[in-house]
């Protein structure tokens, strides 16, 4: 959720850097000043890159991954507010029946 000065890059300019990064044998910084954007951006992108191919820090997720880990956290929620709900269900008809 960057501000509204963020500049939003195509994928394909994502990738065609990576690619720059990978085949040129120069520094991120330094691609990253060639191509007049943010050194930290390029990093961002290069290290998502190489977890995305298996080629990252040892435990890092790679985007499908982080995709599944965030769909498995919404639906954890919604099922503890089902949860929640049907307890709310059940003690409001055990004090209907005593009644």
């Amino acid at each position: 959720m960057g501000s509204k000065y963020t500049k939003r890059y195509t994928e394909e300019f994502k990738r065609d850097a990576i690619a720059l990064v990978d085949s040129s044998g120069k520094t991120v910084t330094a691609v990253a000043r060639e191509l007049g954007i943010s050194s930290e951006s390029l990093r961002g992108w290069y290290r998502k890159a190489k977890a995305d191919r298996g080629e990252g820090v040892p435990g890092e997720l790679s985007s499908a991954e982080r995709e599944e880990l965030k769909r498995l956290r919404r639906e954890n929620r919604e099922q503890q507010q089902t949860i929640e709900i049907l307890k709310k269900a059940t003690a409001f008809f055990v004090k209907e029946n005593d009644r």
